[in-house]
């Protein structure tokens, strides 16, 4: 990203999220910068008004600054819309849901196969059920997460659009895109992740090209 140098760097990231937050309605998030080369970007917090959004180094030295200021958009968007308290909410739901279910199965299916004379209680087969189904159910809890998490990535795209310009949004996708491939990022890369084949039921973000396609295709 060019700029004037590191204090001119920082003053415009300060005052590039202050400017988005203040368009989105939420309190000013605090701002950081890490160091590393890959170019990644997080937000967290617990309410709208107390966030943080961090970008790393690598980040800036590769976008230029309508790319960043679209990243920046896309990070507000998930603090606008709550996604960090919602997404801890529906796992902790979730969690919840496979231990009760799980038992609840458990106990019928023990009861069911019990022999007549059996003392009172359960068995060994309800400990043993519970185990497989509280795994099977975890998977499919798994899978819900991540589709909701797809849906946020989707839906912070659409606000860092909204935010810096959809030009912008699609830029820094593609920016991504053509440095590491269609649909493969390193790990590392948080904010826009991806997994092929299979694995892509229990990827927390949808691949790039569909994205860029969701993008281009909005009025």
């Amino acid at each position: 990203m060019a700029s004037g140098g590191a204090g001119a760097r920082i003053s415009w990231l300060i005052t590039t999220v202050e400017r988005l937050a203040r368009t989105s309605g939420i309190g000013m998030p605090e701002v950081a910068i890490y160091d590393a080369p890959e170019p990644n970007a997080f937000a967290t917090g617990a309410r709208r008004d107390k966030a943080l959004v961090a970008v790393s180094t690598g980040l800036l030295n590769s976008m230029d600054r309508n790319e960043v200021e679209a990243v920046l958009g896309h990070e507000i968007s998930h603090v606008a819309n709550g996604d960090m308290v919602t997404l801890t909410l529906l796992q902790g739901v979730l969690n919840t849901f496979v231990i009760f279910l799980a038992r609840v199965v458990g106990y019928f299916i023990d009861q069911a196969t019990r022999r007549e004379g059996d003392r009172g209680g359960v068995g060994f087969g309800y400990m043993f059920t519970v185990m497989i189904l509280e795994v099977l159910f975890g998977v499919l809890a798994s899978i819900i997460v991540a589709w909701f998490s797809r849906y946020r990535e989707f839906r912070a795209d659409a606000g860092g659009a909204h935010l810096a310009g959809k030009g912008k949004m699609i830029s820094a996708l593609q920016r991504l895109q053509s440095a590491y491939g269609q649909s493969t990022l390193p790990a590392q890369m948080n904010a826009f992740g991806i997994n092929g084949g299979m694995a892509r039921l229990f990827a927390t973000h949808p691949p790039l090209e569909q994205r860029i396609a969701r993008l281009q295709a909005a009025a």
